[in-house]
């Protein structure tokens, strides 16, 4: 196991990088990052109903490529792929995350309710698969339900990340009797303080949580205190 792996992260949109940045920065800093921008993948998930055989073949040949320079694991920063995700898992050799994976388990064990905030559309058919696929393994009577918050993501693309986060935290203000509240995309973290700073209910990240997830894979934790 190498004392500082490399870790590919894999980005449909350069809204994301920012995010996963600043949370390896803050909690695993020594960690090597190499950034790979295929930002053509998420137009074309926008303009598609599903996921085609044609963008599972590209995120596939984004992991091997991240693993032909040597990455030591390979984490997906945009949750619209998350089927293409498995399949390029099933063929490397090494791990393979999916964005949502690890704060979607941090959440169901926090309780069995939980709340998705979420900014673009085409993620929320597969992220609520991802969900209940991590329930049945932990607790199958968690539940998720999702709530889409318009305008944010036009506005952080645009560089506004202030209304941004402000409608995201209009947005959980309004929410109830959940035991979590999950901010579905790498992109939306940027607006975790404000939406805590209006709501008692615990809030997971997704870029946090991924970067916890890899640190006790590669037995970082203890080194990083």
């Amino acid at each position: 196991m190498p004392a500082t792996p490399r870790i590919a992260l894999i980005h449909a949109t350069p809204i994301s990088m920012e995010p996963i940045r600043a949370a390896f920065d803050a909690t695993w800093p020594d960690a090597e990052r190499v950034n790979i921008l295929e930002d053509s993948l998420s137009l074309d998930r926008a303009k598609a109903e599903k996921l085609t055989d044609e963008m599972v073949g590209r995120i596939v040949a984004l992991a091997r490529y991240a693993r032909s320079i040597g990455s030591d694991a390979v984490l997906f920063t945009c949750s619209a792929f998350g089927h293409a995700i498995e399949q390029a898992a099933a063929q490397l050799d090494v791990p393979v995350l999916k964005p949502n994976e690890a704060m979607f388990e941090a959440a169901i064990r926090t309780g069995g309710r939980t709340a998705m905030l979420y900014t673009f559309p085409p993620s929320r058919e597969g992220m609520e698969h991802e969900f209940r696929e991590e329930a049945e393994r932990l607790d199958p009577a968690a539940t998720i339900t999702s709530f889409f918050v318009p305008g944010a993501i036009e506005a952080v693309r645009a560089g506004d990340v202030e209304t941004h986060n402000r409608l995201i935290a209009a947005e959980a203000e309004k929410l109830n009797d959940f035991d979590a509240i999950t901010l579905a995309h790498f992109s939306m973290a940027r607006a975790r303080e404000a939406v805590e700073a209006v709501t008692n209910i615990p809030v997971r990240t997704s870029p946090e949580a991924a970067v916890a997830k890899l640190r006790g894979l590669f037995g970082a934790n203890d080194r990083i205190r």
